[in-house]
């Protein structure tokens, strides 16, 4: 009841809550149907309610807000609903559409009591989310630009974005590690968030520790279990997308669902549908390599005695070939070699008869000149001390002489000393 005051009528603040809460119950008499975008869940897992901000959005700006109620059995009903349509929970960020009542409390104010959910219309919304953000990455020119990055030759050193406890994960690496043909991968885990809230987030910021060692990696994997369409929305997010056609390693996925592809797997340079078949995509790269060079190595292992053993015969043949060559120009050379040392020998024992007859006639040039030959002549050497006397100087009268002549010496003394006028 209102009272006076100062001439004034003045209501109590809970007799305005409750005539506002009057004139809506009489406005708003049946439940119905409103879309909007769920800005946060606001679960609380003591009392399992839900207390969801509900907000419009133009342009990127907030146009208009509520604050709504969703009862924890509603929660319950609702979500498991969302599971089995979209396997995936209620979270931040989806557009509903949603049906409801009006609710007006005088501690809580004005809120929406949420009955039920249509999850067909949230599926329609992330597949419209979809088609944009591959248009805007179209539009921007890198849609491709991980899919043209050239794949190395041997895909070896894989960097890993994975849930370590995840199924999909272990399936993987079972296959890799335990491979029949003993092929050795390198390969690191780089922990992520793969389902649920944070996808974007928790990947985005693997991929960036990634490329601080990229050097150190032949490609990235993203590998996880299975998921149905919805579970996957979060891989249709226009920014994850663009981390994965960014990336300077070839990325490669394997989120195990059969559905259609999503964005991050559209823009990854290769897709497999589970983590086994990425493996065997891997395994098959090596076959590719090895195979070949096993191939050129057994080759190659033989080809030396292939090589040894054609070449032995082909000097075989070739030895036959020219041993009538060789036998005949042996014969002809060898009639020549006797030729010339026929001729070599007459030509010698010329020399031999021409140095001969020289030799003696030297030999008598020779004997003609010793002094005993000379003196037989009646020639004579006279000595004065020893010495032989050329001439007269140096002799006076009275020397000593020794004349020698040929069987015999003459003692004189000079007497006179005669001397010749040159």
């Amino acid at each position: 009841m209102s009272e006076k005051i100062k001439d004034k009528t003045v209501f109590s603040l809970m007799e305005v809550m409750e005539s506002v809460r009057n004139t809506l119950a009489k406005r708003y008499t049946s439940n119905f149907w409103v879309r909007a975008e769920m800005n946060r869940l606001n679960f609380y897992k003591h009392s399992g309610h839900c207390y969801p901000d509900l907000v419009e959005k133009q342009d990127g700006k907030i146009v208009a807000q509520i604050r709504a109620i969703l009862w924890k059995d509603d929660y319950r009903r609702i979500d498991a609903l969302f599971r089995q349509t979209l396997n995936t929970s209620l979270r931040d960020g989806v557009k509903i559409l949603f049906l409801a009542k009006l609710a007006f409390d005088a501690s809580r104010g004005l809120t929406l009591h949420i009955l039920d959910i249509d999850p067909g219309y949230t599926l329609g919304d992330l597949e419209r989310e979809k088609l944009e953000a591959i248009h805007r990455m179209r539009t921007e020119g890198i849609f491709d630009r991980n899919r043209l990055l050239k794949m190395p030759l041997l895909l070896q050193r894989i960097a890993i974005i994975s849930v370590e406890t995840s199924k999909g994960y272990q399936d993987f690496l079972g296959k890799i590690d335990r491979n029949p043909w003993g092929y050795a991968f390198f390969h690191m885990l780089f922990p992520s968030v793969l389902q649920g809230e944070g996808i974007v987030h928790s990947i985005s910021a693997q991929l960036n520790r990634i490329r601080t060692v990229r050097h150190h990696f032949d490609a990235v994997a993203i590998v996880r279990g299975g998921g149905g369409e919805a579970g996957l929305a979060p891989y249709n997010h226009y920014q994850l997308a663009r981390e994965i056609a960014l990336f300077p390693l070839p990325v490669l996925t394997g989120i195990g669902h059969i559905t259609n592809e999503t964005v991050t797997e559209m823009a990854a340079h290769k897709n497999l549908i589970t983590p086994t078949d990425l493996a065997d995509f891997l395994i098959q790269t090596f076959h590719n390599f090895s195979v070949p060079v096993n191939q050129v190595a057994q080759k190659l292992a033989h080809f030396p005695g292939r090589i040894l053993q054609h070449e032995r015969m082909r000097f075989m043949s070739e030895t036959k070939l020219l041993r009538p060559v060789v036998e005949n120009v042996l014969r002809q050379r060898g009639n020549l070699v006797a030729r010339l040392q026929e001729k070599c020998s007459d030509r010698v024992r010329q020399m031999i008869r021409e140095e001969t007859v020289r030799l003696e006639s030297m030999a008598r040039s020779v004997n003609s000149l010793d002094p005993r030959e000379v003196m037989k002549r009646g020639y004579s050497i006279t000595l004065h001390d020893g010495r032989v006397v050329r001439n007269t100087d140096g002799l006076k009268a009275g020397d000593v002489l020794k004349t020698v002549v040929y069987e015999g010496a003459l003692v004189s003394t000079v007497q006179t000393i005669e001397t010749k006028e040159p």
